[in-house]
């Protein structure tokens, strides 16, 4: 029963670059996944049928699509990134950087959706009765519709960061499985089931993940409790 417990230090090193990933992957989609969201939510202009289409797309398609055409487009010789690695030596495939575009590319939805939603349901006419006063749309934005919908957002950042956690097809397919620079929980777990002997290891991570995924779910439904308190005593 110990032995379950007892996590090598390439266990630890597999979780460090898992958690990562997750982390860089949320900051890198927080910004523009709220601005889609708000644009989704509040405009309507021609093609928004078509944003909406494209931005969910990765939930649809098979995980592997999105990594291949990551890899059409941002490895070493693909349409974008030749570009990257001749001109500034950067290289996203094979590399824990691109694990991150990668998850972040099919976390993206996900936050979108959870921050629409959210964006959605402010009263509009908060926001139409601070602009008659004179207030900036930036500052309406950020004093009325985003405080408002702070609930909806950390929602999706939890399920961002999570669907990063998870990540397995588009990462594989973009950035392979190798051991201290690409090898994230699921690419780990699913090693150790092709290895003999390695029952015991895998049976360690997926308990670990278990446990992240649980973890991160109390942690999102408290900070929404306490979002929602805030919204309440501001409404008072």
């Amino acid at each position: 029963m110990l032995d379950i417990l007892r996590f090598t230090p390439s266990e630890i090193s597999i979780l460090a670059l898992s958690l990562k990933v997750a982390l860089f992957c949320v900051v890198l989609i927080l910004v523009p996944a709220v601005v889609v969201a708000w644009v989704l939510a509040r405009k309507s202009f021609f093609g928004k049928s078509l944003l909406d289409s494209l931005v969910h797309l990765p939930l649809v398609l098979p995980p592997v699509v999105p990594g291949f055409l990551l890899l059409l487009l941002l490895g070493n010789q693909g349409l974008i990134g030749k570009y990257l690695h001749n001109i500034f030596g950067i290289s996203l495939a094979f590399t824990w950087m691109g694990a991150v575009v990668a998850s972040a590319v099919m976390a993206f939805p996900l936050m979108v959706r959870s921050a629409r939603l959210a964006i959605s349901q402010v009263d509009k006419g908060l926001e139409i009765a601070a602009q008659s006063l004179g207030a900036h749309p930036l500052k309406v934005f950020f004093t009325i519709t985003l405080p408002l919908s702070m609930p909806g957002i950390i929602t999706g950042l939890i399920l961002a960061f999570s669907r990063s956690l998870g990540e397995f097809g588009a990462t594989i397919t973009f950035v392979g499985n190798i051991e201290n620079e690409t090898r994230t929980l699921p690419l780990a777990i699913y090693s150790y089931t092709q290895i003999p002997d390695g029952d015991l290891p895998a049976l360690r991570l997926v308990i670990l993940s278990m446990a992240l995924a649980l973890g991160a779910l109390m942690i999102s439904d408290r900070l929404e409790r306490k979002a929602n308190q805030n919204i309440g005593r501001h409404h008072d």
